[in-house]
């Protein structure tokens, strides 16, 4: 048979335990928080890199990419060669009000174009402003943490290794080369033997 008012007794026991210990909460804005390496804040564009070939908006589940180009003709780089077109990016916005911030746009980037950035406060009093344009992308490309350090441990990537191969064969050939043309014997000069006629 409970005692009357054990209920009760039992939380202000509670409540006088947690008065006495001292609070976590993190003063924002004053104190920032600390966000893990991984962060998934907002996506940085480095527009260098695009090609406007449309894979992130295409592969996007939400629809929230919009990409605007034209093609422009560039000069033949050599006499007698053609020209070439190649498509220039005009607009490429962000709409984090419909985003899910899964990250298959970053993941199917196949020239490194966009990149997780751990800034979190862009938030807007008009869901209208949270489309986002590439110049407001741009700046927070540069909060874009640097990659970890590769693992000393870790197998040499094939390409990498390829292209040492190939490297190392280039530099054995040169030095057999230079080796043989060292080795090589050089024919003494042979003095014009001086006749009378020429003598005279």
């Amino acid at each position: 048979m409970p005692i009357p008012g054990s209920g009760l007794a039992k939380g202000l026991a509670v409540t006088l335990r947690t008065m006495t210990k001292r609070a976590h909460t993190a003063q924002y804005p004053e104190a920032q928080p600390e966000l893990p390496p991984r962060t998934r804040g907002v996506i940085g564009l480095f527009e260098e890199n695009c090609t406007v070939c449309m894979l992130c908006a295409r592969e996007c589940p939400d629809w929230c990419i919009y990409i605007d180009s034209h093609k422009e003709t560039v000069p033949a780089a050599t006499p007698g060669g053609r020209e070439r077109s190649r498509n220039v990016l005009d607009r490429f916005a962000i709409d984090f009000s419909l985003c899910m911030y899964c990250g298959i746009c970053i993941e199917v980037c196949p020239f490194d174009a966009l990149f997780w950035s751990p800034e979190f406060e862009y938030a807007e009093t008009d869901i209208l402003e949270l489309t986002h344009e590439r110049d407001k992308l741009r700046e927070w490309m540069w909060t874009v943490p640097a990659p970890p350090a590769l693992d000393p441990a870790a197998e040499e990537p094939k390409e990498i290794a390829a292209a040492r191969k190939a490297a190392e064969k280039a530099e054995a050939a040169a030095a057999a080369a230079a080796a043989a043309a060292a080795e090589a014997p050089t024919t003494p000069e042979t003095d014009t033997p001086t006749t009378p006629e020429a003598d005279a």
